[in-house]
C-alpha cells in the first residue's frame, strides 16, 4: 500500500460547528479522501513519516465498573479474570525492550488489588530498570493524590479515554455510579500534575449521534490532549451491548482525521479495533492521520481474556512476529517505524 498522495484541503472551517457535523455526516467519497489526505498532510507535516510504537501490557482484567459495553466488567460471569505480578509485569518490560520498544504502557481495568501501595513499587522498579523510557499507565480514575504519587515514582504518561461528551450519552453507557464530571476531573487534573494526557472516544457506540461526535471533538479542543485513542465499538457477546451493531471503518476514520486537523501534534494510534473490524483497519487509520502502533507484550496465555470486545486481532502472535508484521504493513504504507519514545511534538525536550 502506498503513501496517500498530496490532496488540497477540504473546504472546511474547524471553527464552525455546522462544517465539522456536515463533514460527520458526509457520505460522498470524494469529500471523504479530501479530508483523509488532508489529515495525513498534517501528520507529515509535525511528524514526518514516522510511526511509533507503545509495547503494551494489558496487565489485569478486574474490574470494579459495569460498563454496559466493555467485556471485562465486573458483571460478566463468563469472564476468566486474571492478574499479573510484578515480575510478570517487569518481564514483559524486558522482553518490550529488547525488542527495541522505549514506550511501556501498562493497561488495566480498574482492579482495586492495584492501591497506590502496590502501584508504586512497581512504577519505581520499572523507572530504575529502564531510565530512559516512557510508562505510559491506564488505570481509570483514581484520585489526584494517586496520579500524583505515581507521577512521582516516575509515570509519564496517562490514558483515560472519556469515552463520550455528552452527559445524557454517557449515563446511558455507565451504570448510574459514573459520572462523566468525575472522569474530566480526572483528565484535567492528570494535565495539571505535568503528565502527557491521553483521552478518546468510541465511534458508533450505542445511542450515539452526530451531535455528540461533535461535543468529542470539541472536548479534545478543550482539554489539549497530548494523546488521543479513538476506536471504532466493537460489541462483546456478554455485555448489554452484546448484539448491537458495531462501529463502522469509514466514520471512525473520519474521526481520525478531524481530531488529526483539530489537533496537529497529538499522538494518534492506530488501534487494534481498527484492524479487529477490517484487515487494512491500521493501514487506513495511518493514512488518515494516525502515527502510533500498540504491539501487545502480555503473555499470550492471557491476551484473549484481556476481552474488551470479540475478535480482537493479534492475541496469539508472539511479541517478535506482533513487531515484524506492524513493520511490514508501516512500510506498505510508506512510512518508517520508530522506535523512539515517540513524545508528543509540544512536549518534546530542547
Amino acid at each position: 500500500m502506498r503513501s496517500a498522495p498530496a490532496r488540497p484541503a477540504p473546504p472546511l472551517n474547524l471553527d464552525s460547528d455546522a462544517d465539522l457535523l456536515r463533514m460527520i455526516q458526509t457520505d460522498d467519497p470524494a469529500e471523504i479522501e479530501a479530508l483523509l489526505c488532508s489529515a495525513h498532510a498534517v501528520r507529515r507535516r509535525h511528524y514526518g513519516d514516522g510511526v511509533y510504537f507503545r509495547g503494551l501490557i494489558e496487565f489485569t482484567n478486574y474490574c470494579k465498573n459495569d460498563c454496559y459495553y466493555c467485556g471485562i466488567r465486573r458483571g460478566n460471569a463468563k469472564l476468566a479474570r486474571y492478574r499479573l505480578s510484578r515480575s510478570q509485569i517487569l518481564e514483559c518490560c524486558r522482553q518490550g525492550s529488547a525488542l527495541g520498544y522505549r514506550t511501556f504502557v501498562l493497561q488495566g481495568g480498574e482492579d482495586p488489588h492495584c492501591t497506590d501501595a502496590w502501584m508504586e513499587p512497581l512504577v519505581r522498579a520499572i523507572r530504575a530498570e529502564f531510565p530512559h523510557h516512557a510508562i505510559t499507565l491506564s488505570l481509570g480514575e483514581r484520585s489526584r493524590a494517586s496520579y500524583e504519587r505515581l507521577f512521582r515514582a516516575g509515570a509519564d504518561r496517562y490514558l483515560l479515554r472519556h469515552e463520550t461528551a455528552d452527559e445524557a450519552h454517557y449515563g446511558r453507557l455507565h451504570p448510574a455510579s459514573m459520572r462523566l464530571r468525575a472522569r474530566k476531573q480526572c483528565l484535567f487534573a492528570l494535565r495539571e500534575i505535568g503528565y502527557q494526557v491521553g483521552a478518546g472516544f468510541m465511534v458508533g457506540s450505542p445511542f450515539q449521534t452526530a451531535a455528540e461526535l461533535l461535543r468529542d471533538l470539541r472536548f479534545l479542543q478543550e482539554l489539549q490532549p497530548q494523546m488521543v485513542g479513538i476506536g471504532p465499538f466493537i460489541p462483546q457477546a456478554d455485555t448489554p451491548f452484546g448484539r448491537c451493531p458495531g462501529g463502522t471503518l469509514t466514520m471512525t476514520l473520519k474521526m481520525v482525521a478531524l481530531s488529526r486537523l483539530l489537533l496537529p501534534t497529538a499522538l494518534i494510534p492506530a488501534t487494534t479495533a481498527l484492524g479487529t473490524i477490517a484487515p487494512d483497519g491500521r493501514e487506513r487509520g495511518l493514512l488518515a492521520g494516525a502515527n502510533v502502533v500498540m504491539p501487545n507484550l502480555s503473555p499470550r496465555r492471557v491476551r484473549k481474556q484481556y476481552a474488551l470486545y470479540d475478535n480482537k486481532i493479534c492475541t496469539g502472535d508472539e511479541a517478535a512476529e506482533c513487531r515484524a508484521c506492524l513493520e511490514a504493513r508501516i512500510r506498505r504504507c510508506g512510512l518508517t517505524p520508530d522506535l523512539s519514545r515517540g513524545d508528543c511534538a509540544d512536549r518534546r525536550p530542547v
